[in-house]
């Protein structure tokens, strides 16, 4: 047996899937708690940066914190945006607390952000990309039929900042960071078979979670 066949074997008989590893820690700056009937809303901070973060793993992280065990009532980011236009769209949004104590006192935004029981903002920074990538895999078609051979890996890294910001105080609560690196395979005797490392998937799933226990504490009824 020549060398990627024995790997592939030795593959699917441990029976392996995309390898995850993964890092969520917390830096807290003030009390946090969610009263009844508040809020939190999640925004894309990147584009201060230049760089835009992901569409749907906001929607992701939107979903998660709220379903599930300890599930927040979330109202949707373009509602959010929609409802104080222009003052959150990404050329006049704030970009650090002291914008925020700004926005806070113009006419209306007060009102229009306790109207919606948003008493939290989460902003979204970072990006899952491609990091290495390696192996070798060729694909061939004939008369008698045709196949795929080799193998091949890729390592994605998920690296998110999540900002959190308490408009009642107008300051910052603190922050949550998770960085997953997750390395997937596709080994090929014959037929491809992906071994796929769900990275930004499981960054969203962590990332949500440390948010619920960061933000809800003693002070939630």
């Amino acid at each position: 047996m020549n060398k990627s066949g024995g790997l592939i074997t030795i593959l699917l008989a441990a029976g392996l899937s995309g390898c995850v590893t993964a890092s969520v820690e917390n830096a807290r700056e003030e009390t946090t708690g969610l009263l009844t009937g508040e809020s939190i809303v999640v925004m894309a901070k990147s584009y201060h940066q230049g760089n835009e973060t992901e569409a749907d793993y906001i929607r992701c992280i939107e979903r998660a914190l709220g379903r599930g065990s300890g599930a927040l009532n979330v109202i949707p980011n373009q509602q959010f945006v929609d409802n104080l236009f222009p003052w959150f769209e990404p050329r006049t949004a704030p970009a650090d607390t002291k914008g925020l104590v700004k926005l806070m006192e113009r006419p209306g935004v007060p009102d229009a952000v306790k109207s919606m029981g948003v008493r939290y903002i989460v902003w979204l920074d970072g990006d899952t990309e491609r990091v290495t990538q390696g192996g070798s895999l060729s694909c061939a078609a004939g008369p008698g039929g045709g196949g795929c051979f080799g193998f091949a890996w890729w390592q994605d890294d998920a690296d998110y900042e999540a900002s959190i910001w308490d408009l009642n105080k107008s300051e910052s609560a603190g922050t949550v960071t998770a960085d997953y690196s997750g390395t997937s395979f596709l080994p090929a005797l014959v037929v491809p078979i992906p071994l796929i490392a769900r990275t930004q998937a499981k960054a969203c799933g962590g990332l949500a979670r440390q948010l619920k226990t960061f933000i809800v504490s003693d002070e939630a009824v």
